[in-house]
């Protein structure tokens, strides 16, 4: 079996790179065309060399048809584009004086250009292609009518200058345009390799809770039965029968979570779910927060507007704004604040606390690499927050509160959330 051949990435930008420098390149020659006679007082073959700056032109036209296409560019498609380069400039330096002419140099950004973007055989082959052209063109030209011999000289240091700057600037610009590409794929395979990685933890996680909730069933019922015997045992004191019927409710409470565990993990909003204001909806999460933790104090403001829009939240936002708030009540469990409000078509969330605040190296990372190891409630409930969070095309962002603490910005486009919004705008 044959070793796989190299194909290079992101071919058709590379076809709209090469365009663009051939319009340099046909402006180039018109410069040279026009300009010599007037300021060197060279005559040149303009009856053949018009011939071949309109065909190179024409040629680009045609380029940029089929770079509008779809279908991708292949390596032999840009190999054959460079050649046609190379041809027009070999013709070219052909009528103005072959090899002695300076603007012979011009040949060597298209073999810059063909290593960068060409699999290593056609690079290798134009590469070869121009060596054969420059050898050719030593003894077969067309010499230009010269009869100053300080004249000539003078055309040729200028030349020089010329080529050296039209290279430099061609070679500069198209090795940081193709570093930029290549630095923006390697930020975006990152950034894809990290999303498969915290979505791999996610459905790995959901597997698990189906089965931890098959298995807690039993307990909590058992633990249900005690709590209850216990809170109607006449037996005991009042503050202990009173905190056995707290521990019954957040069992109930446990055993709700469960039944529901499967809807919640990893599913989008469902058609034809309840459908509320957002300040009610949040209301609703801030009421059931506050029962699973009774002894955590949260004060809320909210300013979603008069009406506030209607959303249609999936349950994977609901947990993750509990885990946010679950994480703020583990910083600092005296009290904890939340405020929403509407800005700029995004729901903001923000969740305050006073407790010790992240360190800057862990607020500037919201990757998967930040999630892991840090302990202290930074585990697998942000994780899942960031899942669902950007599934919806939100973002979560941590910041050192002013005064000590934590802010964390929760911020989801209620284009994802209102139904009114998706009918208007359909895309």
């Amino acid at each position: 079996m044959s070793a796989p051949r190299h194909r290079p990435a992101h071919t058709n930008e590379a076809l709209r790179w090469l365009i663009s420098l051939r319009w340099l390149s046909l402006g180039g020659m018109l410069v040279v065309l026009w300009g010599a006679p007037a300021l060197l007082h060279i005559p040149l073959p303009t009856e053949a060399l018009t011939p071949i700056a309109l065909a190179l032109g024409l040629t680009n036209g045609a380029s940029v048809l089929r770079a509008r296409q779809a279908r991708e560019v292949s390596g032999h498609e840009l190999f054959g584009q460079l050649c046609i380069d190379l041809a027009a400039w070999s013709s070219f330096l052909y009528f103005t004086g072959g090899a002695t002419n300076p603007l012979i140099s011009l040949l060597l950004p298209l073999v810059a250009i063909g290593a960068a973007v060409l699999p290593a055989p056609h690079a290798w082959a134009l590469a070869l292609l121009a060596v054969v052209s420059y050898s050719l063109l030593w003894d077969n030209n067309e010499q230009l009518d010269i009869y100053d011999s300080g004249l000539a000289v003078h055309w040729h240091l200028a030349g020089m200058w010329l080529t050296f700057s039209v290279s430099a600037g061609i070679i500069v610009w198209y090795v940081v345009r193709m570093t930029a590409a290549l630095r923006a794929r390697d930020q975006a395979l990152a950034e894809a390799r990290e999303a498969r990685l915290r979505n791999e933890r996610i459905v790995a996680l959901g597997n698990l809770a189906a089965g931890a909730a098959h298995e807690l069933g039993t307990p909590l019922g058992t633990m249900a039965i005690l709590a209850g015997e216990l809170a109607r045992n006449p037996g005991l004191d009042a503050d202990t029968r009173e905190d056995a019927q707290l521990l019954l409710e957040q069992i109930s409470h446990c055993k709700g979570i469960l039944g529901s565990l499967t809807l919640r993990a990893g599913s989008l909003r469902a058609e034809g779910a309840e459908r509320l204001p957002a300040d009610a909806w949040l209301e609703t999460i801030f009421d059931h927060w506050r029962t699973l933790r009774p002894h955590v104090p949260l004060q809320t403001r909210l300013a979603c507007g008069d009406p506030a829009p209607v959303l249609v939240a999936d349950g994977t936002l609901e947990q993750a704004i509990h885990n946010l708030i679950n994480n703020a009540a583990d910083a600092c469990p005296t009290g904890i604040e939340c405020e929403a409000a509407i800005q700029a078509e995004h729901l903001e969330i923000r969740v305050l606390d006073r407790g010790p605040g992240m360190p800057a190296k862990l607020r500037a990372q919201a990757g998967l690499a930040s999630l892991e190891g840090r302990g202290e409630g930074l585990g697998i409930g942000l994780l899942l927050a960031f899942g669902a969070v950007e599934r919806c095309g939100g973002r979560i962002q941590f910041e050192a509160r002013p005064g000590g603490g934590t802010l964390a910005l929760l911020s989801l486009p209620l284009a994802a959330l209102c139904p009114d919004l998706q009918t208007q705008n359909p895309s």
